[in-house]
């Protein structure tokens, strides 16, 4: 045996650490705890939405234009509640994503320390306002001002609650914004610098797009959240299944329809009482559809650096 091998450490515990084996083990288990609630979802899901579609025709529920499934006649076409709320999420989006993208480059490249020390906590208290708050705020106080400015809407309108959902998404995209910007080195804003950028060119040019694919992440994120809110909708936009574009107009989303329905009076097992699942089960592929579009996208324009 050489003086070589016998200098080398042995790269092996000497004895079996249980307390690590403990250790991975409930890391495991918490990670099997999250796959299996998914599917126990799927499962609550799918089972009660395939029982509605033996007696709904699929292609009248995704091509209907009419949702009445508490009236007579009923109607079961979905289009008016995925209408409103991909109308609620574009509204609500075209105010989260660019002052939270704004605020994230402020907060990233211009903001001092100690400024960035207030302003960021200051800003994500909005994240932990109860979100019926905001429903009540959009009611009692943006309709008003929106009518007062000459807007024209209803009492009850997609536009203030997209507006309020807007303002309460701005600290996801902001906080998750401005921490991929802070993970972008330094060096390439030297080297922006060096060849004579400015601040704002370094920021937008260099910065933004280093970061791009935890900013696309934000969005997603941001986006998901709108999708998937309830009360603001429930208590702002009203229950009104309009397939309009107008933003003025009272909307019903499907996460409204969803929260409304299911603590009604509707008997367990009853065709209205199946089309909680039907919507839900929609919301869950559009939403997935979505996620792993995202991912793609993300994972395409991903930066590594070392």
């Amino acid at each position: 045996m050489s003086s070589v091998e016998l200098s080398t450490p042995a790269l092996r515990a000497s004895r079996r650490r249980y307390g690590e084996d403990i250790i991975k083990g409930l890391l495991a288990l918490c990670a099997l705890v999250s796959v299996a609630t998914t599917v126990g979802i799927v499962f609550a899901l799918l089972l009660p939405a395939i029982e509605f579609f033996r007696e709904i025709s699929i292609v009248d529920y995704l091509t209907g234009k009419e949702w009445t499934p508490l009236f007579e006649p009923a109607n079961f076409g979905v289009l008016p509640l995925v209408g409103g709320t991909m109308v609620v999420t574009l509204w609500a989006c075209l105010v989260a994503i660019p002052f939270g993208l704004g605020s994230a480059i402020y907060l990233s490249e211009y903001a001092r320390p100690r400024t960035k020390s207030f302003l960021k906590p200051a800003l994500e208290v909005l994240a932990g306002i109860p979100t019926v708050v905001f429903g009540f705020f959009a009611l009692t106080f943006v309709t008003p001002l929106l009518r007062d400015i000459g807007v024209q809407v209803d009492i009850f309108n997609a536009l203030s609650a997209a507006l309020v959902m807007g303002v309460m998404l701005i600290p996801t995209v902001a906080s998750l914004s401005e921490d991929a910007m802070a993970a972008v080195p330094h060096e390439l804003r030297d080297g922006g610098y060096a060849l004579g950028s400015s601040k704002l060119q370094v920021s937008t040019r260099i910065v933004v797009p280093a970061a791009i694919s935890g900013i696309v992440a934000s969005f997603v994120l941001a986006i998901s959240r709108a999708v998937g809110e309830t009360m603001i909708v429930l208590i702002a936009a009203g229950l009104q299944p309009n397939l309009t574009f107008d933003p003025r107009r009272a909307m019903e989303t499907m996460t409204a329809f969803i929260g409304s329905t299911g603590t009604g009076d509707i008997p367990t097992g009853s065709i209205e009482y199946k089309t909680i699942f039907a919507v839900g089960l929609t919301l869950f592929v559009m939403t997935l559809v979505m996620n792993l579009f995202a991912i793609r996208l993300v994972r395409r324009f991903r930066e590594v650096y070392e």
